[in-house]
């Protein structure tokens, strides 16, 4: 296809802008053949008229689709010109914030101008491994590309990093080494790669200063060679630097800086030992205040300063040597301010005593007098004399500076040889990495010697450069036997030739340096003379004479002749040399040694490496005709040769190329300046690699990618088995020029815009399949609306057909019901007029007939009122008369009764004075006083039994008798008042007249007041019934209130549970990351614990130690041992290998300090574990201390218990004498006690008889042990007789010592017998009053019983007082809880309701915890204390059962004849199996060897139980616990835990053995706790089990120490686990179509893995479900907990999420809608895998939520704000840098998708600045989840347990 038919309509091509350099436009029409003129539109939409050039006709670039925009390689783009890498660059650098991207092998970087978090350990890992076109162009891709083929080619490799000043070649060199520091490692413990990290800023301080265009310009070139061992770890480094830029020591421009050592020094001046350098502020110093700008914004020298002296001391320069560093540069500071005055035109002087050469002079150590004379003067030398002639002003000055500068580069050349030493290695270097940081091409208005000497570096490496990518692309060809045809690309050997070879332009400049009157004039007459009109890229200025114009590879470069011949001879004055070679200042001759013994950068180093600076300058020392001929070597000469051996070197080594672009010249972040840009691409040689690929077949795609790209263009016939053949016979179709493309032999090789053209095929393919599948769907759309519109129709007909149906209906309905109404309304207007008549009759009658009914009442009203009038009248009259009548009457009757009544008195009065009046008047009272008499009399009788009562009643009866005096008294008073009554009866009627009246007016008042009364009970009522709603309201309000209290109290609850939910996930967490921390520092112990043993085997000082011993511990003690007990055995190995290693320091020399940092980080691990262990357990330590504290006596004296208990069966036996007091206390008590309670049938009396019989028979028994001791006492007298004194063994110390020297139990009781008697003293013939001393026993006895019952009665006291004194303690809390509890419902009273039940609640909920706190450190005590005397009664009474059954074998059978004594029960051993083995120590490592070294997991894991070895290893411990042997239980321990470290050392790749014996500890770990006796673990136990519990010791110590290598094992597990997977994960996660043809393949460029990369389809998601059941299996198998299995697949399915995640991130190609569809699916498919297993509530699809996010978020829409805020919402478990990273990368596979809009991610960015989270793009995944062992009880009985034949175990029996 042409080239000209691809310029059709809407075709996008690129013209040249003066500003933009290139702008994008629209073709409007085709492009016709012999058109002149395109027809263009502008992108803002102006149109434009395009002139075609008419010579050359060239069309315009055309512009690439957008589905390319963006790529990774520049070489992917179909047509490969300038424009389209411009744009490329700019979208990757503007838009999706991508500063790398390769073009071809070039590696561009653009300089971002801010930190970007892309250079983190996590993206080291990332990049480690991979191949270089499996992920996003990066610095570390290259490094790691360099590393891998150092690897695998053993060739050496150069990473070439070049740019202008400013573009960040230090930064990418910087870190390029960082990443070769991470990944290797260092070959011993001396930090290498620290070292070589250390030395950027040294270099950096001496060799960098700030310019114009970057604020740490390095100033000179640099190529360091990191050294690799055979395993490709670094060992050593070496340097060598090239053309530093010594003029700007003493001069620079505007707004730039001197080196930044010198403002380091100024900046630090006030620091006591600067003080004798005597410095001050920069600006007081000429060399360094000229460019005005002494401070760099946001740099602190100080600072810098410090960290340059830090990196000083780490590669080993010491103080003094640091001090005389900085004496140096200090004193070139103070040379740099010495002033000359001129006497005349050709002298000058410098004044006297002159401060600052005389300060130069004291740092120096030179004299001042000399110094300033040969400052002012220089020697000529001629064949016959020396002449000493006086210099003028200028000249001095230049000769000063010419001193400084040579100064400072024979001091950088000594540091820089300092560093070299430090990186310097003995052991030998296999091969070496470079990293080149060197000049890029450099173009200013004014270009001088420098500059020409950096571009020449450049054309060196451009044609090296060129002759690389030249060759690399004819091997890709001649590899896939492509015919090759010659690539035209651009030579730049003509323009090298014009400066380097004979007659060339350096040569004519040493030529005229060596001229005694050479100028800068004379050279470029020369110049002009040789190559003007000669040499095409040599010209002369127009308007110059002075200068010359070279064609360089990139530019034009106008250089000015002016300097030229100075610096390039950089002349010294000997005499200034030999006065500082006089210093009596020692470090300053170093400088200026001669170049074959000076340790300086003119000589060569060790290795024979070539010098790393050449700075010309007389020689000091040697022959006159040797310092004629080290004169004749230049600047240029010194260069040309370095230049030289670097190109040597690099093209003995792989070079990889990185190019580092300057984006802007005013260091904005991502500001891009295409037209610098331009340049710098021009420049660096990127367009040139573009151009060499463009001429060939740039764009190459594997037969597959291929296939899976167009299969679109293809025909299903054209589908054949053979891919290559179908895209062979499919290509001939599409594209009829056969020179346009070739037939690799894995590859087809397009030329430029090929692929373009098959994109516009494949794009018109899809486009007509997308209209025709427009036009079914839309035809069949459209039929659907006509049919729904045809339904539409005829339901609406039908609906309109009825609506008229209805309407008639409702017509004919109208029409009846008129008629019916007219017939009803026509009645109803005739029956309204007849009501109207009727109702008119009615009322006239009405109101006739109520007319005459009225008059009738009025009539009848009126004569009953008057009726009533008379009534009333004549009443009054009637009663008027009568009251009159009345009156007189009752006034004649009062008269006439007040005389009789005198009459009547008179008589009385006489009566009175009669004893019989009197008598009458007492008889009614003497009958009364009578009845009362008998009322008491009877009273009496009733209560005669109620003795109390009688004063009661008889004071009744007398307060009676008063009573009835008084009334006798009363009554005589009522006869004299009745006398008075009689006169006031008148009166009295007055009143009742009175009354009467007030009476009616009472009356009148109480109507009034009833009245009164009913209104205000009616007001009252209604009050009431006010009050009544009222409360019914208050009653509804205050039911509202305590519906919404109690809702209120619901959501405090609810809200405090919440809280405590979530304080108890934050504690979880905590707790997790307290455990992660744990096993991480077991991780680092392990580490370092192998690195320890493996520079053990390196040094060959193994040394076989003794292993360490358990000390034995009582049933309940814990040692304070903090550590495996198997790491003692490094601790006490550590200084044998010290000891050792004296004599063979020669043979083998041994870092020491090494050895002690490795020793000090292993104490301080242990120190650290320590301290973590104590923290966690600081409760149950306490609680062990005091029990420790209870036990120590008991425990010092544990060797004399065999004594003890011999006399406790001496004291038995005595007791059997107070058989007859014990009678005698029965009988007492059976006097004394009630006889209920004592009688013989009770139940108490039984049982105190019970036990008194028992009792009797045993003292029985002893005595008749006490008998046949005594007979072995009279055999054995002789014996056993003491010495002297001093042998009496009454120190417990003696007796213990002695004791232990006894060899069996039968020796320890004749001890005792022989102690019995010697501590009998001769004299007390009293002990022998009876013929058996059994008084004098029973007296002791009763002595010791005495003194037992007194002790056993001051311990209850004590107790009693202890409870009494608990009991006060208990009352005063409650007192002081109860006073607390007032003080807290006091406050709570004053609080609202809302925070009163809050407070409450609060309260309650506090006090229940610190009760449950208390109840549970109660129970934990008590269970202790249980465990811990129970024990010590199983040990009790076994010693004793053993000395028992001791004593009766040493009884002769004699004595078992004649002496008549009972039986002892010796208690039988049970022949069944008890479920232990016994095994001898000898046997030990046999059972070691064959039972864990020499033992195969899959045959035990396939044909036997599992975790039998688990089994066996504690039935063999549980053996040993039951002989009490410590030593046997501590070695088997410590044999069996470092045997299985040993075999996970030797087989720890194989993931069968390390899930072996991860399951098989952990079951062992199980057994310890299930068989310790502790209760918490014997809940699920058998009785049998519980049996079988350890007795003698308390192995908590080992579960601690099984634990931790339990966890060491499960790292491992996971770390073997990571290895299987990681290679699986991302080939079958994300590259791998699980589903065919939903994802499309892009175009790749050259970069796309060649010979890295694997083949196609090797692994895929049935792998990864294939390995994952595997591991499922073997853990099954291997009988591990089902927890733990838990815990692995979710670690599994963690590194499964978190690598397809991280390359995800860091792959652009993967970052598509489909590839989010892929992803969603083989998510899925690991979820049914989960299901399939019941492994769900595992946690493990939770951690694979950050992958299923990240797929989604491929898919979603992005457009939008609600987009936006549905992307916030659903990405919760992804950073914020993740989503950004996922939205800049999304690429879209076809035409159809779109781009994620700059705005659109700033939008997001917006929304989810909000959110803390970690800035850390990549998940570490590397992690790994905090293990724990979830205790799981066995339920096998271990005395069933076969030991199968095949383990080789028959040395061990069963128990």
């Amino acid at each position: 296809m042409a080239a000209s038919e691809l310029y059709t309509k809407f075709a996008r091509v690129w013209i040249p802008d003066p500003e933009e350099v290139w702008k994008s436009a629209e073709l409007l029409k085709d492009y016709k053949p012999g058109d002149k003129v395109l027809l263009l539109r502008l992108e803002e939409g102006k149109d434009l008229e395009y002139r075609l050039d008419p010579k050359t006709k060239e069309l315009p670039h055309l512009r690439n689709p957008d589905i390319l925009v963006g790529e990774n390689d520049l070489t992917a783009l179909s047509y490969l010109h300038e424009p389209a890498v411009l744009h490329n660059l700019r979208v990757r650098f503007i838009d999706s914030k991508l500063i790398y991207t390769y073009c071809g092998i070039v590696l561009v970087a653009i300089n971002p101008y801010e930190q970007l978090p892309i250079y983190g350990e996590d993206i080291i890992n990332a990049y480690s491994g991979q191949n270089m076109g499996d992920m996003d162009p990066h610095i570390f891709a290259v490094a790691e590309e360099a590393y891998k083929q150092m690897a695998r080619d053993e060739r050496n490799q150069s990473i070439i990093v070049s740019g202008e000043s400013g573009a960040g070649k230090t930064v990418s060199a910087k870190y390029a080494m960082r990443y070769f520091a991470t990944v290797s490692g260092s070959a011993s413990e001396a930090n290498v790669e620290e070292k070589v990290l250390a030395s950027n800023p040294i270099m950096e301080s001496i060799g960098n200063a700030k310019t114009t265009r970057n604020d740490n310009s390095s100033r000179f070139g640099k190529y360091i060679e990191i050294g690799f061992d055979k395993r490709y770890r670094i060992i050593g480094a070496n340097m060598r630097t090239y053309l530093l830029e010594k003029s700007r020591v003493v001069f620079q421009a505007e707004e730039e800086r001197n080196y930044h050592i010198f403002y380091q020094l100024c900046a630090s001046a006030k620091l006591p030992e600067f003080k004798m350098l005597r410095l001050g502020n920069a600006n007081n110093f000429h060399y360094t205040k000229q460019g005005g700008s002494p401070v760099i914004e946001g740099v602190d020298d100080t600072k810098e300063m410090a960290h340059t002296r830090q990196a000083c001391t780490l590669l080993g320069i010491s103080e003094s040597y640091q001090m005389g560093i900085f004496r140096i540069l200090a004193g070139i500071l103070h040379l740099g301010n010495v002033a000359f005055t001129s006497r005349d035109s050709d002298s000058c002087t410098i004044p006297p005593k002159h401060e600052p050469l005389s300060i130069f002079s004291d740092l120096m150590g030179v004299d001042y007098e000399e110094m300033c004379h040969w400052l002012c003067h220089r020697k000529l030398a001629t064949a016959t004399e020396t002449y000493i002639k006086p210099i003028s002003k200028l000249q001095a000055t230049n000769a000063r500076d010419a001193l400084a500068k040579h100064i400072y580069a024979k001091l950088f050349s000594w540091i820089v040889d300092h560093v070299n030493q430090a990186l310097h290695s003995a052991v030998k270097q296999h091969s070496f990495i470079g990293v080149l940081d060197i000049y890029g091409f450099e173009t200013f208005e004014i270009n001088s010697f420098e500059q020409f000497c950096i571009n020449y570096a450049n054309e060196k490496l451009q044609q090296q450069f060129n002759m690389h990518v030249f060759k690399l692309e004819q091997e890709e060809y001649m590899k896939e036997q492509i015919p090759w045809t010659l690539i035209d690309f651009y030579d730049n050997q003509p323009c090298i030739n014009l400066i380097e070879s004979k007659l060339g332009i350096l040569d004519l400049l040493d030529e005229e340096c060596k001229m005694p009157k050479g100028t800068d004039d004379t050279w470029a007459q020369k110049l002009y003379n040789t190559h003007l009109n000669k040499c095409a890229l040599f010209e002369k200025p127009r308007l110059s004479n002075k200068a010359f114009i070279i064609q360089h590879f990139a530019d034009k470069v106008e250089y000015q002749c002016e300097g030229f011949l100075e610096k390039n001879k950089d002349t010294v004055f000997e005499e200034q040399i030999k006065v500082l070679k006089s210093s009596k200042f020692k470090m300053l001759p170093e400088l200026f040694q001669d170049d074959e013994k000076a340790i300086s950068p003119t000589s060569a180093t060790s290795s024979g490496r070539m010098p790393l600076t050449r700075i010309p300058a007389k020689p000091t020392k040697g022959r006159p005709g040797q310092a004629a001929k080290e004169h004749k070597k230049t600047v240029g000469h010194q260069f040309r040769n370095s230049l030289h051996l670097l190109m040597e070197t690099l093209n003995a080594t792989t070079p990889h190329y990185v190019r580092c672009i300057k984006p802007n010249d005013f260091k904005f972040p991502f500001t891009f300046d295409e037209k610098r840009a331009v340049q710098q691409l021009r420049a660096c040689g990127v367009l040139e690699t573009i151009r060499i690929s463009a001429a060939g077949f740039p764009s190459r795609w594997t037969y597959q990618e291929f296939f899976s790209r167009y299969r679109v263009l293809m025909k299903q016939k054209d589908v054949l088995s053979d891919r290559k053949q179908t895209c062979k016979n499919v290509l001939e179709k599409l594209i009829l020029d056969k020179d346009k493309y070739q037939f690799g032999k894995t590859k087809i090789f397009f030329r430029a815009g090929q692929v373009a053209y098959l994109e516009k095929l494949r794009a018109d393919k899809l486009r007509a399949a997308c209209i025709r599948i427009q036009k079914t769907i839309r035809g069949w759309l459209l039929r659907k609306k006509y049919l729904r519109m045809r339904k539409a129709a005829i339901t609406v007909q039908r609906y309109v057909r009825g609506y008229q149906a209805r309407c008639y209906t409702k017509f004919l309905r109208r029409t009846k019901a008129a008629t019916i109404i007219q017939k009803y309304w026509r009645m109803y207007i005739v029956r309204r007029r007849y009501k109207i008549r009727r109702s008119a009759t009615i009322v006239l009658q009405s109101y006739l007939r109520g007319y005459l009914a009225r008059n009738r009442y009025r009539k009848m009203l009126r004569e009953h009122k008057a009726v009533i009038i008379q009534k009333w009248v004549r009443g009054w009259l009637a009663r008027t008369h009568y009251k009159k009548s009345m009156h007189a009457i009752i006034y004649l009757q009062c008269c006439f009764r007040r005389m009789m009544a005198k009459r009547e008195l008179k008589k009385l009065k006489i009566e009175a004075r009669s004893v019989e009046r009197y008598k009458k008047l007492h008889i009614g009272m003497e009958n009364k006083i009578m009845q009362l008499q008998r009322k008491v009399d009877e009273q009496n009788k009733d209560y005669k039994c109620l003795m109390e009562k009688l004063t009661n009643l008889e004071g009744i009866y007398n307060s009676e008798t008063e009573k009835l005096r008084s009334d006798l008294e009363r009554l005589q008073l009522s006869e004299e008042e009745a006398k008075i009554a009689t006169g006031r009866v008148l009166s009295l009627q007055e009143e009742i007249a009175k009354l009467r009246k007030d009476l009616e007016q009472t009356q009148s008042e109480k109507k009034s007041i009833e009245e009164r009364a009913d209104r205000y009970k009616q007001e009252t009522e209604q009050l009431v019934s006010n009050l009544k709603e009222e409360n019914t309201l208050l009653k509804q309000e205050k039911e509202a209130l305590n519906h919404l209290i109690v809702e209120q109290a619901k959501e405090m609850t609810e809200t405090m549970e919440k809280k405590l939910v979530e304080e108890t996930k934050q504690l979880e967490l905590d707790l997790n990351d307290e455990r992660l921390r744990y096993q991480n520092l077991l991780n680092e112990f392990s580490r370092l614990e192998e690195r320890y043993d493996d520079l053990k085997e390196e040094m060959t000082l193994m040394v076989n130690v003794p292993k360490p011993g358990h000390k034995r511990t009582d049933s309940t003690h814990s040692s304070n041992e903090s550590e495996y007990t198997f790491s003692s055995e490094i601790a006490e190995t550590e200084d044998m290998p010290l000891r050792t290693e004296e004599p063979s320091e020669k043979k083998v020399p041994l870092d020491m300090s090494l050895f002690l940092k490795l020793q000090k980080r292993v104490t301080e691990l242990e120190q650290e574990k320590q301290v973590m262990q104590d923290e966690l357990d600081r409760k149950e330590e306490q609680m062990l201390r005091s029990k420790a504290k209870e036990e120590e006596k008991p425990q010092i004296r544990g060797a004399e218990l065999e004594y003890e208990s011999l006399k406790r069966q001496e004291l038995e036996s005595e007791n059997k004498k107070l058989k007859n007091e014990l009678n005698e206390l029965r009988k007492a008590l059976s006097e004394k006690s009630a006889p209920e309670v004592t009688a013989p049938g009770a139940p108490a009396y039984r049982v105190l008889m019970e036990q008194l019989t028992s009792v009797s028979e045993e003292l029985d028994v002893r005595k008749e042990e006490v008998l046949i001791l005594r007979s072995q006492l009279v055999s054995q007298k002789e014996a056993i007789q003491p010495k002297d004194d001093k042998n009496t063994m009454t120190d417990s110390t003696i007796l213990l010592e002695d004791v232990q020297k006894m060899k069996d139990k039968g020796e320890i009781a004749q001890a005792y017998i022989g102690l019995k008697e010697t501590n009998r003293s001769p004299a007390m013939d009293c002990h022998e009053l009876n013929e058996d001393g059994e008084l004098w026993l029973v007296y002791e006895g009763l002595k010791q019983a005495n003194r037992l019952l007194e002790s056993q009665l001051q311990s209850q006291k004590r107790s009693h007082e202890n409870e009494a004194e608990a009991l006060r303690g208990e009352i005063q809390s409650l007192k002081e809880e109860n006073n607390r509890q007032q003080q807290l419902l006091a406050q709570n009273l004053q609080l609202p309701p809302e925070a009163r039940i809050e407070a409450s609640l609060q309260h309650e909920i506090t006090r229940l915890t610190n009760e449950n706190l208390d109840l549970m450190e109660q129970l934990e005590k008590q269970d202790k204390t249980v465990r811990k005397l129970k024990k010590q009664l199983k040990v009790f009474a076994k010693k004793i059962g053993e000395l028992e059954v001791g004593q009766m074998e040493n009884i002769s059978p004699g004595q078992i004849v004649d002496e008549p004594i009972r039986p002892v029960n010796i208690p039988r051993k049970e022949k069944d199996f008890q479920g232990m083995l016994d095994y001898k120590k000898e046997d030990e490592q046999k059972l070691v060897k064959n039972l864990i070294l020499e033992l195969k997991p899959r045959g035990v894991a396939v044909n036997l139980i599992p975790g039998l070895p688990a089994y066996i290893l504690f039935m063999c411990v549980r053996h040993a616990d039951y002989l009490n042997d410590d030593q046997k239980v501590r070695s088997l321990l410590t044999s069996t835990i470092n045997s299985i470290k040993k075999v996970l050392k030797k087989r720890g790749d194989d993931f069968e053995t390390v899930s072996f014996w991860l399951s098989n500890t952990c079951r062992f770990l199980h057994c310890l706790k299930q068989y310790s006796g502790e209760e918490g673990f014997m809940k699920h136990n058998t009785s049998r089990q519980n049996e079988h519990c350890l007795t003698n010791f308390d192995l908590a110590e080992y579960r601690q120490v099984l634990s931790d290598l339990a966890i060491q094992i499960y790292q491992q597990l996971v770390r073997v686990l990571e290895n299987i997977l990681q290679p699986m994960i991302v080939s079958g996660m994300l590259e791998h179509e699980t589903i065919q043809g939903v994802s499309g393949v892009k175009p790749t460029g050259l970069r796309k893995r060649t010979s890295s990369i694997a083949d196609e389809g090797t692994y895929t998601l049935d792998s990864i479900l294939r390995q994952l059941n595997s591991f499922h299996s073997v853990l099954c198998q291997h009988g591990m907990d089902p927890e733990l299995i838990k815990q692995v697949v979710k670690q599994m399915f963690y590194i499964v999420g978190a690598v397809t995640l991280n390359n995800l991130l860091l792959r652009k190609d993967m970052c598509s809608w489909s590839k989010g569809m892929q992803i969603r699916y083989n998510v899925s498919q690991l979820e049914e895998w989960l299901r399939d297993k019941n492994l769900m509530t595992s946690g493990a699809k939770e951690t694979l939520e950050p992958l299923i996010q990240a797929a989604q978020l491929l898919q979603v829409k992005k457009k939008t704000d609600d987009d936006a805020e549905a992307i916030c919402s659903m990405c919760s478990a992804l950073t914020t840098a993740q989503i950004v990273k996922v939205l800049n990368l999304y690429t879209p596979v076809n035409e159809f998708e779109e781009r994620v809009s700059v705005s659109f991610i700033r939008t997001i960015q917006m929304r989810l600045r909000d959110r803390k989270d970690s800035p850390q793009l990549l998940m570490d995944a590397k992690h790994i989840f905090p293990v724990t062992f979830p205790f799981n009880p066995s339920s096998l009985a271990l005395e069933t347990i076969q030991i199968p034949a095949s383990l080789g175990l028959g040395f061990i029996s069963r128990v």
